[in-house]
């Protein structure tokens, strides 16, 4: 099978499911996590086919993985010591059946369950639930730590390299309806402007009066103003969900990083700019995290907030182009301001 972004899926059985996988939980070393359970037997549209991601381990670039998609639903950190990422998860096709928005939910036939079986080319057997759980979590003997299991930690064992000039990459973003053609081709044709626009300051005042005028992003490479040596400032808001803030302007943000663009050790990628300026509800506080190097839960030192509807888009990021995996990215509460004015609406999401 080969969804598109929009097709109607439902998630099959939990029996299906375990038929599928290895004795550790995995399915082409992918894991099946134990909040994915809830959706068996629901219908979901597939918001983007997961034919590519960006590895976030070892900061490499872009990788390739076969036969997955992902659905409109993120992980809730529960099996996980309560990790606040917020990941969007993958879901292998083996694990989807196609189906329409009004069709109505039955059980799968003998022959529907031994064909699932045929494809994943798996023993009949599968694996248990239990085995699932197990397998979210190991012990670290040296360290006295649990080190945990999930799919944001296994990403380089179950994807491959994708060089970002392989450029079948782009030709499926647009024919898995990833990427519209409008935006695919502005994407690129701002990349391709980003050396000009960093070697000749010409170029960036030309690009930044362009968007001005028309709308659109100022040049996102720009690096902050902090000088070597002195400490970035802080400020603490305590924002809670549900409130409304703004988001500063990139000029005031650049105030607060470092020459390496951070701000206490968090980096602001050139993916949040298209942000600056817009009002938008906090999703939820950021205290504990897992390291996707180690597996081991962290905690966050400085305070760190999760935006609702603003995730990467992966517009500027040469080696990581289109990815689909719109991951949240973590604000310091420096970088905002609260709105107090209850006639303030968030904002949609931006387009590059």
């Amino acid at each position: 099978m080969k969804f598109r972004a929009g097709d109607w899926v439902e998630v099959r059985s939990k029996e299906e499911i375990l038929r599928t996988l290895n004795k550790d939980g995995s399915l082409d070393r992918l894991p099946f996590m134990p909040q994915m359970f809830q959706y068996c037997g629901q219908r979901f549209r597939v918001y983007k086919r997961a034919h590519k991601t960006c590895d976030t381990i070892s900061k490499t670039g872009g990788r390739r993985l076969a036969s997955a998609v992902h659905l409109d639903l993120r992980c809730d950190g529960k099996a996980y010591g309560g990790c606040q990422a917020s990941c969007l998860l993958f879901w292998k096709e083996a694990w989807l059946k196609p189906c329409s928005e009004t069709q109505q939910i039955g059980p799968a036939s003998s022959g529907e369950e031994s064909r699932v079986n045929a494809e994943s080319n798996l023993p009949a057997k599968g694996c248990s639930e239990d085995d699932v759980w197990r397998a979210t979590r190991v012990a670290d003997h040296a360290n006295g730590e649990t080190r945990y299991v999930c799919q944001a930690t296994q990403l380089l064992c179950f994807t491959t390299p994708l060089s970002r000039w392989n450029m079948r990459q782009y030709f499926e973003d647009y024919t898995s309806g990833n990427a519209t053609i409008t935006r695919m081709l502005r994407t690129l044709f701002d990349r391709c402007l980003s050396p000009f626009n960093w070697r000749f300051p010409a170029f960036r005042k030309l690009h930044d009066w362009l968007k001005a005028s028309f709308g659109g992003v100022p040049f996102p490479h720009r690096i902050g103003t902090v000088r070597d040596g002195e400490p970035t400032p802080t400020l603490t808001l305590d924002l809670q969900p549900g409130e409304l803030v703004q988001v500063k302007s990139y000029s005031e943000i650049l105030a607060t990083l470092d020459r390496s663009n951070k701000n206490r050790g968090l980096y602001f990628d050139k993916e949040l700019v298209p942000f600056c300026g817009g009002t938008y509800r906090v999703r939820t506080r950021v205290d504990d995290f897992i390291d996707e190097r180690s597996g081991r839960l962290r905690k966050i030192k400085t305070p760190a907030v999760i935006l609702e509807n603003v995730w990467c888009q992966s517009c500027y990021s040469d080696r990581r182009l289109l990815c689909p995996r719109s991951i949240y990215p973590w604000w310091r509460e420096i970088w905002l301001e609260r709105v107090s004015d209850p006639s303030s609406t968030a904002r949609n999401l931006p387009s590059n």
